[in-house]
């Protein structure tokens, strides 16, 4: 009997583990660190994982310094999005049931946590985003204010969602939200997963968080222009990923009309005795037909990966939940320095 009542003691013991992706974070990373609570309602153990992407500063003696629980480090620079992946498959070993990503540069409050996890808690949401107020954040320019609303608006459209903050990376998410995560994009992964949670129908809203002052420039935004190309680059690739059959046979169907309505007039023109001088009218429509087959065809065949792929996104869940010992990456304990 004492047995069972400790097994079922075990079993509520609830986890929140709150990672932090870290390069060369050693100058602000106390900041942020002294900031995070030990103590959250609804969780009887919280603990910080920081990840070391590289770092070659003092970042790790940083972390250590002020109590992180576990490291997680890569030999090299892998990016922001690798990272953040990195983080995930640590926490799940760690027995995590609510995993907090927030940043090293103590740009979000960390006050907010709670209620960053309260629909969790209360089983309203899978996945919770913290929404920054954009407008009033006085270091963002009014063009990088654009570009966050546009941003924000072109995820909403692909994830069928309604978050209105889609590049904050102040989240948080339950274990099984953590399971169902893969990230292919290296750049960053903040627009995927919300397209990919909403793909995957999991419960995903929206807190109103806060934010500190700016301790230092932004790593992603290095310069607008940069910034605007790889942000389109990766919502592009977002939408082959996971939206194949949709951006290809937009393609084909448009491509195929058009060629379609200049075959019509060709014929209209022939039939009228006028096509011999509008040879090069059929020439393209038969160009932008065949392109326009071929763009749906490649439509069907992006579709069939896709399946594939979300069959595969369930394998590694499934195996990720079985996994005794953490692969690719090396967790260490704070006791263990």
């Amino acid at each position: 009997m004492e047995g069972i009542i400790g097994f079922l003691a075990v079993e509520f013991v609830k986890k929140l583990v709150i990672q932090i992706p870290c390069f060369n974070e050693a100058e602000t990373l106390s900041i942020a660190l002294s900031a995070l609570p030990r103590k959250v309602g609804g969780f009887d153990i919280v603990e910080w994982l920081v990840i070391d992407d590289g770092s070659i500063d003092e970042t790790v003696a940083v972390a250590r310094a002020y109590g992180v629980d576990h490291v997680v480090r890569h030999a090299r620079n892998q990016g922001l999005a690798r990272a953040f992946m990195t983080g995930l498959d640590a926490c799940l070993h760690l027995g995590a049931d609510v995993i907090v990503n927030t940043d090293a540069d103590n740009q979000y409050c960390a006050d907010d946590i709670p209620a960053l996890v309260q629909p969790i808690l209360e089983q309203r949401a899978e996945i919770v985003v913290g929404a920054r107020p954009i407008e009033t954040i006085a270091h963002f320019s009014p063009l990088k204010k654009a570009l966050q609303k546009l941003g924000s608006w072109v995820v909403r459209f692909a994830s069928n969602t309604d978050i209105p903050d889609a590049p904050s990376g102040f989240r948080a998410m339950s274990r099984s939200a953590a399971q169902r995560l893969m990230v292919f994009n290296d750049y960053t992964y903040t627009l995927e997963t919300i397209i990919q949670a909403g793909q995957k129908n999991m419960a995903i809203v929206s807190v109103p968080v806060r934010v500190n002052d700016d301790l230092r420039p932004s790593r992603l935004v290095k310069s607008i222009p940069s910034y605007i190309k790889r942000s389109i680059v990766t919502i592009v690739r977002i939408f082959i990923i996971y939206r194949p059959f949709r951006f290809f046979g937009t393609i084909g169907i448009t491509l195929f009309g058009f060629g379609f309505l200049l075959g019509l007039r060709f014929l209209w023109l022939y039939l009228e005795g006028q096509g011999s001088g509008h040879v090069q009218s059929l020439i393209l429509a038969a160009l932008l037909m065949g392109m326009g087959f071929q763009a749906i065809l490649i439509a069907f065949i992006a579709d069939l990966l896709a399946a594939n792929r979300k069959l595969t996104e369930d394998i590694r869940s499934r195996q990720i939940e079985d996994r005794v010992h953490l692969t690719g990456s090396n967790i260490s304990r704070n006791s263990d320095k």
